[in-house]
């Protein structure tokens, strides 16, 4: 079983703006956590510094165990990225470099096929197997009968773009929560995926023993897979983590009488001010016709100084405050047109036209 600790992480952005100012928090053995946060927060550069991905400007990270990463643009591959390299590319590292040396064999082999090279290709192949590479793939040939219906000797050469990003999203994370990894960091994994999709995510992730830390806006896989919520609060500062160790059900509740907390201390901070401030000008007067009132008007103001010096408490996150308006319009006379429309193991290839004004039931 594996965990991972972050502990006062600061990282700055290029132009010198701090985007993550101090974050700790702890995920335990075998369980599963949301990661939240307004867009912009630090979320992805979060798991970026805890994959090892960036370096962080202060603060440490220590991972126990082997480190699985889905990243966010998994479901959106439209290079000439095949499924093999797709799922080498989210292996444990010593299959990556096994892999890597066989497809550099092969290119050699092919390009100057001479004893030499076959040497190398045949070391290449011996490593691949010592580095479980065999194994690797018969895992994959499960994962592509899950995630495409097809096995892996038959879609491993096809190109990631030909998926949909809901396959892709899928593929991924099939070869994750069946792998030999015992962290593993999903960047947004319900992305892409269908409500069957979603569900059979949300069954996973509560079947799993492995210590996942996930990143979601998706309400209901967070309230149905997250045993707790780790809470990116921007601030001029730089972001900091609160941590809830409730669930999503709980957490809104929670996170109100946490602002309501703060807002009791600036009150209080508030008060204890203007009384420091109301004794020295009091003080001030007084001080120059009398030596012991004196002594007192330079302790009020010494402990005004470092009164102001220590700071106001935090003030609260600042909830993001969005607005929508939605005006309609006519913008002509179909409105959806599908041609020959299909859903890979879901219904088959239909076409269909919705014209303005009708109403259509799904």
């Amino acid at each position: 079983m594996g965990h991972l600790e972050a502990a006062h992480l600061e990282y700055y952005l290029p132009d010198g703006r701090a985007l993550l100012g101090d974050v700790s928090f702890r995920v335990g053995e075998g369980a599963v956590v949301a990661l939240v946060g307004p867009n912009g927060a630090g979320k992805t550069t979060l798991l970026r510094l805890i994959s090892g991905e960036l370096k962080p400007h202060g603060g440490t990270v220590t991972v126990g165990g082997g480190l699985g990463v889905m990243r966010q643009f998994v479901g959106s591959v439209r290079d000439e990225t095949t499924v093999r390299d797709l799922l080498v590319s989210v292996a444990p590292p010593r299959i990556r470099e096994a892999a890597k040396a066989v497809d550099t064999a092969e290119h050699a082999i092919m390009t100057v096929d001479d004893e030499a090279a076959q040497l190398k290709y045949a070391q290449a192949l011996a490593d691949w197997a010592e580095a479980r590479g065999y194994e690797a793939e018969t895992l994959w040939d499960m994962c592509t009968t899950a995630a495409l219906g097809v096995p892996y000797e038959k879609a491993q050469w096809r190109q990631v773009r030909t998926l949909s990003g809901g396959e892709q999203k899928r593929l991924v994370l099939e070869a994750l929560l069946r792998g030999t990894d015992e962290v593993l960091l999903l960047d947004e994994p319900d992305n892409y995926l269908d409500v069957p999709g979603k569900r059979w995510l949300e069954e996973r992730l509560k079947e799993t023993r492995k210590t996942v830390l996930f990143v979601s806006h998706d309400r209901e896989l967070l309230a149905r897979a997250a045993e707790k919520i780790v809470s990116v609060e921007p601030s001029p500062t730089g972001a900091d983590a609160w941590v809830h160790g409730g669930g999503f059900a709980t957490y809104h509740e929670a996170r109100r009488e946490r602002f309501a907390r703060f807002e009791e201390l600036r009150r209080r901070w508030d008060e204890k001010h203007a009384q420091l401030k109301k004794l020295v000008l009091s003080l001030r007067q007084a001080a120059t016709i009398s030596h012991e009132l004196a002594s007192r008007y330079q302790a009020a103001q010494t402990r005004l100084r470092k009164f102001e010096e220590a700071g106001p408490p935090p003030e609260p996150p600042r909830e993001q405050d969005i607005r929508m308006r939605l005006k309609g319009g006519r913008t002509g006379v179909r409105a959806v047109t599908c041609e020959e429309l299909e859903l890979t193991g879901l219904m088959k290839p239909f076409s269909l036209e919705v014209f303005y004004g009708e109403r259509v039931a799904v």
